[in-house]
């Protein structure tokens, strides 16, 4: 089972790891953590119970201003967590 999840993933990093990426297709990836950002960031602030909109909100400010500063999804949601854990506490 192994060899059948691992083998997808590792064939196409071996087989691009010396080609160059198309500049188009380079800055299409550099978009990916903020999209991924939005998806369980904000997906998660609007099912969040009506109790919590202070929380909510600082989440998605800590969230969005790590994601704009150092431009890192672990350290956004990071960073996100720690903040409304603060909060909650």
């Amino acid at each position: 089972m192994m060899l059948v999840t691992y083998l997808p993933r590792l064939l196409p990093w071996i087989v691009l790891t010396e080609r160059p990426l198309h500049p188009l297709l380079r800055r299409f990836l550099l978009y990916i953590p903020y999209t991924a950002l939005g998806a369980l960031i904000v997906r998660g602030a609007m099912e969040a119970p009506s109790g919590m909109a202070l929380a909510t909100l600082v989440g998605i400010g800590v969230s969005a201003a790590c994601s704009w500063v150092k431009g890192g999804l672990v350290l956004s949601v990071s960073a996100s967590i720690i903040a409304v854990f603060l909060m909650l506490s």
